[in-house]
């Protein structure tokens, strides 16, 4: 289904924040920002959401942890036990101080490759994806915000012009 959204270029960050800001005031909804560099605060600026990607890097990190645990136990103790250096492998507790620099590497693999993996995938960011940039300034040095319209092209056109846009564009945009 393609529905119409105007698209606003705009040649600085702080006047893009500017615009966000005051089209925010007026109640309308942004439908997404491109920006050729992060701008700071702009996330807060749009009323978005904060990300729970920590959340989910520790959740992978104690995975991490257990399967670091699991495989030394599993290898070091009782699939196949070994004299290192004279100490004793009987039990894990008593040689847990030399897995320490295993587990703490594990954990930190786990949870960097699996956010990293969970980004893409929440980001839709799958190999060979077709680009969704709308205008190829916006890699360079202009900045686009979208917005959906909805029966307002004239009041919306106006109101963008008045927060600096140096280019107004009118399109149809597939959901």
């Amino acid at each position: 289904m393609a529905s119409k959204v105007i698209q606003a270029l705009y040649t600085d960050d702080d006047i893009l924040m500017h615009a966000v800001k005051k089209v925010r005031a007026e109640h309308h909804h942004i439908e997404e920002v491109y920006t050729p560099f992060p701008v700071h605060g702009l996330d807060k600026a749009m009323g978005l959401e904060d990300t729970r990607i920590a959340i989910t890097s520790f959740m992978y990190g104690c995975l991490g942890l257990t399967v670091a645990i699991v495989m030394m136990n599993y290898i070091m103790i009782e699939d196949w036990p070994q004299d290192i250096g004279g100490k004793p492998s009987f039990s894990y507790l008593e040689n847990m101080p030399a897995f320490v620099p295993i587990m703490f590497e594990l954990t930190v693999f786990f949870a960097a490759h699996l956010m990293v993996i969970t980004f893409y995938l929440r980001s839709r960011m799958w190999p060979f994806k077709k680009a969704e940039n709308p205008d190829v300034r916006t890699t360079d040095d202009h900045f686009l915000m979208e917005l959906g319209i909805h029966d307002n092209e004239k009041e919306l056109t106006a109101l963008l012009w008045d927060t600096g846009a140096v280019e107004i564009n009118v399109t149809e945009k597939d959901s």
